[in-house]
């Protein structure tokens, strides 16, 4: 029996005019329009690589945490642009967990953090991580500060935290990992890299820690 042709969907089109002209906003639109999350989701399996790469694209704009799972098997795909775009949109996925008003709350803690405002970081996030304990990015970002002001035991456990409930969170394995190498453990800082590059496998910087590291306890 002859096999069917796979259809293209009409998401194709709405993103090679997007590749087209770079209007973000007007790919946004007109994806909400026409898709709910969960068809986003399973067209990011999808056999053509195009439309992979639209679908996770579209999610990195739209989807909230209930998209990290496919988002964080897309950091896998065999498509290099596919995982590109898997890294960039679980990013602001994470973020997007929970009531709008933990949300707003963290967007401010990023910002301070970025500011280098760390110790009313650590105060708001505790406070955010209280009352929603469940919000992994709250997590990593009271661990950022710890990190940045040399409480690494401190920064080591929010990762911890954050990997518990985001098990995608290859940024917290990635901070964890330098954590121990502060603390001057490379077999535990090794098992962090490892972790970190399982998830994301495009982790050059983590993947050459990983070699030198691996080379060093074998020698030990």
């Amino acid at each position: 029996m002859k096999k069917e042709p796979i259809r293209s969907p009409h998401l194709l089109d709405i993103y090679e005019k997007y590749l087209d002209n770079q209007d973000s906003a007007g790919f946004v639109n007109q994806v909400s329009q026409r898709y709910v999350q969960g068809t986003l989701q399973r067209l990011a399996r999808h056999p053509f690589r195009e439309v992979r790469r639209a679908a996770v694209l579209a999610l990195g704009f739209l989807g909230d945490y209930g998209c990290n799972h496919t988002m964080g098997r897309a950091l896998l795909d065999d498509d290099r642009t596919v995982r590109t775009l898997a890294e960039n949109g679980i990013r602001s996925v994470w973020g997007r967990a929970g009531e709008e008003k933990d949300r707003q709350e963290l967007a401010v803690i990023t910002r301070l953090n970025a500011a280098k405002q760390y110790k009313e970081v650590i105060q708001r996030a505790g406070k955010l991580v209280e009352h929603s304990p469940w919000f992994a990015e709250a997590w990593h970002q009271r661990a950022a500060a710890h990190y940045a002001l040399g409480r690494l035991a401190d920064a080591i456990r929010d990762c911890h935290e954050a990997l518990e409930i985001n098990p995608y969170h290859f940024v917290a394995a990635m901070s964890m990992g330098q954590a121990y190498l502060e603390l001057e453990n490379p077999i535990s800082a090794l098992e962090c890299f490892r972790r970190a590059l399982r998830l994301n496998p495009d982790l050059e910087g983590v993947r050459a820690q990983v070699v030198r590291l691996s080379r060093l306890v074998e020698e030990k």
